[in-house]
């Protein structure tokens, strides 16, 4: 059926105030619908119910009980001012018997505090043909029998079917020492070849051990540990004499007067500080947008939830963009390392500088 051109031009231009209308409404969507998120906080209690005589009340009790709340504090029951709830699985890591390699260096990182490693370890050492020949628990070493004369070790450590006069003198230590984070263990094993047995228990040195196929070994020899040490987690034996290992924190927040936060202190040097507040911001949400570790700054994005969505009008605005809030400086020292953060002149929103000192201290530590 033909239609009137002059038909479809009065369609249009009475539609234009009805679309009008309607995009009015939607913006105003939020001013005409009633925000009720706060009615429940000051609703009146109602009255009891009251049963006939003779009926069981057990009968019609709630199928599950509501906790009764002290009135005095619902002021705290808003939505925007709900605490969180502890979290109960920080002292617990995302993985256990991690090996960890960092600067030619590697352990294993155990869940556990060092009295209840010490005895698994040296049973390991017994099982695998090493056996312990000097100890000490308070500097966490323990240090093999020459593993020259045990088909078992020299198996382990890849020396060979039979021994020779002439090949040097092997022996293995395993070294325990509180991790950085609270109730962690890091583990550490080395080779060392010598050219006659030695009188005691060796200094332990972190220079030695270098290279590709020493680090691979270690690794394979850190896999089997790790391994044992699962196989025994129910075991419930404890080193009185290893739990007075020096335990002292690593990771240190230094707080003014008023108990706000300033500065990190990490006794570690600073590759292995780098590397952990690398870690630490991207588990806190912390975008880093530029770094760089020589100089030891990380420009990061630490803006909350809110103030990163865009809102209604998203196409306009440019909140989703990473946008540098806070720069974290290490300032590097010979054995300890201080965090410290400044925030942006131009940035005024939640997220101060205390705030991000505190929650990564609250990862690394």
């Amino acid at each position: 059926m033909q239609v009137l051109a002059g038909a479809r031009t009065n369609t249009f231009f009475l539609s234009r105030p009805v679309a009008g209308i309607l995009l009015l409404t939607v913006l105003s969507g939020c001013s005409l619908v009633e925000d009720r998120s706060e009615r429940y906080v000051n609703a009146p209690e109602g009255q009891a119910l009251e049963f006939p005589q003779g009926a069981d009340a057990s009968d019609v009790n709630e199928a599950m009980p509501i906790r009764s709340i002290n009135t005095d504090d619902t002021r705290r029951m808003y939505a925007s001012n709900i605490p969180q709830p502890p979290d109960m699985t920080s002292d617990i890591l995302d993985q256990n018997y991690v090996i960890e390699e960092l600067d030619g260096r590697v352990w294993l990182l155990v869940n556990e505090v060092p009295g209840r490693l010490w005895p698994a370890v040296n049973a390991w050492m017994n099982e695998t043909g090493l056996g312990v020949a000097y100890d000490s628990p308070q500097l966490g070493l323990q240090q093999s029998e020459l593993a020259n004369f045990s088909k078992r070790s020299r198996e382990l450590l890849g020396l060979g079917d039979e021994p020779a006069a002439e090949e040097p003198r092997v022996l293995v230590q395993t070294r325990l020492a509180p991790g950085i984070r609270r109730k962690t263990t890091e583990i550490r094993v080395r080779k060392l070849e010598l050219d006659e047995a030695p009188g005691g228990l060796v200094a332990w040195n972190d220079q030695s051990n270098k290279g590709d196929s020493a680090l691979e070994q270690q690794k394979e020899l850190l896999s089997d540990l790790g391994t044992v040490l699962k196989s025994r987690e129910d075991t419930k034996s404890f080193s009185r004499a290893a739990s007075g290992m020096v335990s002292e924190p690593l990771v240190r927040l230094i707080s003014s007067d008023d108990d706000v936060a300033q500065s990190i202190r990490v006794e570690l040097d600073y590759g292995r500080t780098w590397a952990e507040i690398n870690r630490s911001l991207e588990e806190i949400g912390a975008n880093v947008i530029d770094l760089n570790r020589s100089e030891g700054w990380f420009e990061v994005d630490f803006r909350t939830e809110d103030e990163r969505t865009p809102g209604w009008f998203f196409w306009f605005s440019n909140k989703g963009e990473p946008t540098h809030t806070h720069t974290v400086r290490l300032e590097q020292g010979e054995n300890t390392q201080q965090v410290t953060v400044q925030q942006l002149d131009d940035y005024s929103g939640e997220n101060s500088s205390a705030d991000l000192l505190t929650q990564l201290f609250d990862h690394l530590y």
